[in-house]
């Protein structure tokens, strides 16, 4: 007998709703509904479309039950991590909430620790220094005399916002909880002892919940918009996207793997019983998150497909259109190692050719002129930079990693995944695109008790997705240019 799931997965380019069918110990996904998920600049700030997004959820979870009859035995979701929002008294989300990339965000990290260190604030998190992390936007809003801060009731994360409009459950997701830098991983707690030395309440923050827990149930009002049946149950499935990606990577049991989540962002990293909140992991600004199970991502946040994205987005806005295969494509054809592009240097929006030929021009390097030589320039520097974390990770554990599993929608640029291979001289195994859905899904699956474990979930994955390798070729000058790369 077949059982069906349906998962709403938000990234920060677009938004799905996907019907998971789990039948026999295999999985099948289906996009019932896509829709784009673009931030709004206004004179105050650069926000998400927060209400735009859940009228599309709703539109997705519509087209299974009012459209398609469709029984489904859970929904779950998923999001992009760190940003917050804010609830009254009333249960009424009082301020719209902001993208990770607003203005607001810059500097305040450095005036947070005039009051907790630095070292102080990794001891309590275990998560690395990004100025778009929750715990600067939540501090951000304090020095700002924010109105909606001084009348909160509750902090939510995004997932946690989305559960809340479908079952009015006030419940904060431990996966995406810890991306948060105010969740300490050691005691599984929120670090309420920091959190009160910087005068930011603790009390406003949501009683936390497992992924693969049943949150309730969706609402009568719900029910009734999407035809979907009264009682339908809401899982917290892993909350955060990275989450549920490394959840469905497809591994073979040991600990001789680490995985690169590959989108918008490159989540790099390994599995581990603890976290590893140490000098290394301090000095080398690495992040310890929270997985299925209990299980600590110990990973480093990289810039990934972004660059070529805004490439991509002011291209178009000078009227020259290339899709992602036909930038790929360019890319094979032009020339290697042309300039070094270290992908962290360029986390700020728009403009990004023009920022590319500065940075180039900055470091003493061949300025490149079209389309083809930035895209190539782009992803042999993630590649590099992979490299680079590759050896801090195995530092950092001090075991060996043989094999890299990248999922996600950067598992299907075979370009870069060669690139890869090449720059590390690892096996790389790609696929599945759609690993946070299936992560979503299985993680639904294992709270309504269809799945016993991390385990079966990733022998799950292995049954039911193709997976592409790609072995290092030999030579091509990649010592080189690391050895360039590392003296940037």
């Amino acid at each position: 007998m077949s059982s069906r799931y349906l998962a709403v997965d938000l990234g920060a380019e677009s938004g799905r709703v996907i019907l998971g069918t789990l039948d026999n110990g295999r999985l099948s996904l289906e996009e019932l509904h896509r829709f784009p998920n673009q931030p709004v600049r206004l004179p105050t700030g650069f926000y998400w479309d927060t209400l735009r997004l859940w009228h599309e959820i709703q539109h997705g979870l519509a087209v299974a039950g009012r459209d398609r009859k469709t029984s489904v035995s859970g929904i779950g979701v998923d999001t992009w991590g760190v940003d917050i929002a804010i609830l009254g008294a009333d249960g009424a989300l009082i301020d719209n909430p902001r993208h990770y990339r607003d203005s607001r965000n810059a500097g305040v990290p450095e005036k947070l620790f005039e009051t907790v260190p630095k070292a102080d604030v990794f001891a309590h998190s275990g998560i690395q220094f990004m100025q778009i992390n929750s715990l600067y936007q939540w501090y951000a809003m304090k020095l700002a005399g924010s109105p909606a801060l001084a009348s909160a009731k509750t902090l939510f994360f995004m997932p946690d916002l989305f559960n809340y409009f479908l079952t009015g459950e006030k419940r904060a997701e431990v996966t995406i909880a810890s991306t948060s830098q105010f969740y300490d991983p050691a005691r599984r707690d929120w670090a309420r002892g920091m959190l009160s030395r910087l005068s930011l309440d603790p009390n406003i923050l949501a009683p936390l919940i497992a992924a693969g827990d049943r949150l309730g149930s969706i609402l009568s009002h719900v029910a009734d918009a999407t035809g979907l049946a009264p009682g339908t149950p809401v899982y917290v499935t892993t909350g955060h996207d990275t989450a549920a990606a490394v959840a469905a990577v497809p591994a073979e049991p040991g600990d001789d793997w680490c995985y690169i989540s590959s989108g918008t962002w490159s989540l790099m990293g390994v599995e581990r019983e603890a976290p590893v909140i140490n000098e290394a992991s301090l000095a080398m600004n690495y992040t310890n998150e929270v997985g299925v199970a209990g299980r600590i991502r110990l990973l480093k946040n990289i810039a990934g497909l972004w660059v070529l994205q805004e490439c991509r987005r002011e291209w178009a806005r000078q009227g020259r259109e290339f899709s992602y295969e036909e930038l790929a494509e360019m890319a094979s054809k032009a020339a290697p190692f042309q300039a070094l592009l270290n992908p962290d240097a360029f986390l700020d929006p728009g403009h990004m050719p023009e920022r590319i030929a500065a940075y180039c021009e900055r470091t003493g390097q061949a300025k490149l002129t079209d389309e083809g030589s930035i895209c190539r320039a782009v992803l042999e520097g993630l590649a590099l930079r992979y490299r680079q974390v590759l050896v801090d990770l195995e530092g950092l554990t001090g075991r060996a990693i043989r094999t890299i599993h990248i999922v996600g929608g950067g598992s299907k640029n075979a370009l870069l995944n060669q690139f890869v291979a090449d720059a590390t001289g690892r096996r790389v195994l790609a696929g599945p695109a759609e690993a946070t859905a299936a992560g979503n899904v299985l993680t639904q699956a294992l709270g309504a008790g269809e799945v016993s474990g991390l385990h079966e979930m990733r022998a799950i994955v292995r049954a039911s997705f193709e997976v592409t390798g790609f072995q290092p070729r030999p030579g091509l000058g990649w010592e080189e240019a690391y050895r360039r790369f590392t003296a940037f």
